[in-house]
């Protein structure tokens, strides 16, 4: 399989797996609703668990990598949570929050072209992100699916229609990062850098916040589970024998 051919599989089968959640989540709620509502705080903190397992085994050590550990690395980070922050502001002051489809999307967007860039520079961990950023898409897709439900009153079919809208934004994010950044590491390691501040402003903004429920240890559990996930597929890619 020639490189553009394995990044457009790649991203399209992380991209899948947004409205994959979703489907998930349209199947009929789950009994007694304790069980379902405990179930739903699990995904998202799963979901967070491996959004910080990604930033802290791949896009971080792999973005400092690819800037030779530039001191500028710091800055990209700060700069990536501002930035998420405004466009969470400006989304707000619209009244349009949906904190998970539109954490989905702005982590998969910059993941997806930094996905591209490590594939034109035949990186070993470009399967691992490419691993992290489908495992984040499904419970991110599950309860974007909840979230849009409940907010649009939207039937199954078209809110499914709605999220699988997203799954060609990843394909084409790749082949802009194989394209335009595989003769530039150094900016393909600040774009990972940037995506790594903005999705640490989701998850302790949006993502962990709902994740918390009172006198239950699963959803805390999660998030060690998603992280757990993270560095086992880093561990793989470091040790393959």
């Amino acid at each position: 399989m020639n490189e553009v051919a394995m990044i457009i599989v790649l991203t399209a089968a992380a991209g899948a797996c947004i409205p994959l959640g979703g489907l998930l989540a349209s199947f009929e709620r789950i009994r007694p609703r304790w069980l379902e509502r405990e179930f739903r705080h699990f995904l998202i903190a799963v979901g967070g668990g491996i959004l910080i397992g990604a930033v802290a085994v791949v896009l971080v050590p792999a973005g400092l990598d690819s800037m030779d550990g530039s001191m500028l690395a710091i800055p990209l980070v700060l700069a990536g949570g501002l930035v998420f922050f405004a466009i969470e502001r400006a989304l707000g002051l619209r009244r349009r929050e949906s904190p998970q489809l539109m954490g989905t999307v702005l982590d998969y967007v910059p993941e997806a072209i930094a996905l591209g860039g490590l594939v034109a520079l035949d990186s070993p961990v470009a399967p691992l992100l490419a691993a992290l950023i489908a495992l984040q898409n499904l419970p991110e897709g599950f309860n974007a699916y909840r979230e849009l439900s409940a907010l649009n009153g939207r039937s199954p079919r078209r809110t499914l229609g709605y999220m699988s809208l997203l799954v060609p934004i990843g394909p084409l994010a790749g082949l802009a990062g194989y394209y335009f950044l595989s003769a530039h590491a150094a900016v393909l390691g600040g774009i990972m850098l940037f995506a790594s501040g903005g999705v640490l402003y989701l998850i302790f903004q949006d993502i962990a916040p709902q994740s918390r429920l009172n006198r239950h240890w699963a959803p805390p559990l999660g998030a060690v589970c998603g992280f757990c996930l993270a560095l086992f597929g880093s561990m793989l890619v470091g040790h393959p024998g």
